[in-house]
């Protein structure tokens, strides 16, 4: 049975899409959206509504403490096991979100590598990305000249692996296994003026809903500016507002200039996989989740859905 991808840059509409699209299939939704995995990040992950997730089933979405772990190997475990439950229920599986190595993790999977090394990752903190580069040529030249020179989190994850194993991480590449069940990938993606303005008015929207208060609630309860929801876009801009080292109209061109620029990355990501992209500028989600459905049903051979 197959299992549809639906990946983009944020504020695309994958969420909405989604939703349209899960209702006409009997589907479920699995998140791929590596923030929307904590408690308390309602606003500022633009989580689904309580009707949405009331509507449709949702998995990965709210379950972990904000100062938890959680990376792609673990969520290429979890999405196995909840996809396997989800087809023994007789429904089918949609994969979506813009998380890019949750992404790959199912596309071009994961060797099984050793787990994060805090404390190794906790020495190389102070040392600047052209350095750990440079140290990186020394022992994995391959793996140095395939990673991107300002993607600091893979070039640390090479001297890690490194570290842990002895092996360069280049010699793990090609053993990588594949997920279980054949994918239809599709991506979403709109002309840059409409996207840059969405992301402009989401960025308002949530700062209107209490974007600033819900920061302010996860500070008072004691969450570390370091932990992996408060480096979240969006929550790390206003941290410093509550410190008093920055003004919340600051923070806020902050958050637009952050986001936009992470929806770049995103898109340059994504275009390197093999997806079937479909242009939503100006169109409704109902709309494009019924050309999603062709794309599925098409791909399937089998499927019909009431689209």
């Amino acid at each position: 049975m197959t299992v549809l991808l639906l990946v983009g840059p944020t504020a695309t509409g994958k969420s909405s899409v989604a939703l349209h699209a899960a209702r006409a299939a009997n589907a479920e939704i699995i998140s791929a959206d590596a923030r929307a995995l904590y408690r308390g990040l309602d606003i500022g992950t633009d989580r689904p509504s309580d009707d949405a997730l009331r509507a449709v089933p949702h998995h990965l979405i709210g379950f972990l403490e904000p100062s938890e772990r959680y990376d792609a190997v673990r969520f290429r475990r979890d999405c196995e096991r909840i996809v396997s439950e989800i087809h023994a229920r007789g429904r089918r599986a949609m994969v979506v979100g813009g998380s890019t190595l949750y992404v790959r993790a199912l596309t071009q999977g994961l060797f099984p590598g050793p787990p994060a090394d805090r404390e190794f990752r906790e020495r190389l903190a102070g040392r600047s990305t052209d350095e750990l580069r440079q140290e990186l040529r020394g022992v994995d030249p391959e793996a140095a000249a395939r990673i991107a020179p300002a993607d600091r989190v893979r070039i640390v994850r090479a001297l890690e692996v490194y570290n842990t194993t002895g092996r360069p991480i280049s010699s793990f590449w090609g053993t990588q296994r594949p997920v279980p069940w054949p994918l239809v990938g599709v991506g979403l993606y709109m002309e840059r003026q409409e996207l840059y303005r969405r992301i402009e008015d989401r960025v308002d929207r949530m700062l209107d809903k209490g974007l600033l208060e819900e920061v302010r609630a996860l500070h008072a309860a004691g969450v570390p500016d370091e932990a992996p929801a408060a480096r979240t876009i969006g929550y790390r801009e206003l941290f410093p507002v509550l410190h008093g080292t920055s003004e919340r109209d600051e923070a806020r061109s902050r958050i637009v200039a952050n986001t936009k620029a992470y929806a770049r990355r995103q898109l340059a990501w994504f275009r390197k996989e093999n997806l079937r992209w479909l242009d939503v500028t100006g169109r409704a989600p109902d709309e494009v989740a019924r050309e999603l459905l062709r794309i599925w049903a098409q791909a399937d051979g089998g499927l019909e859905f009431d689209v």
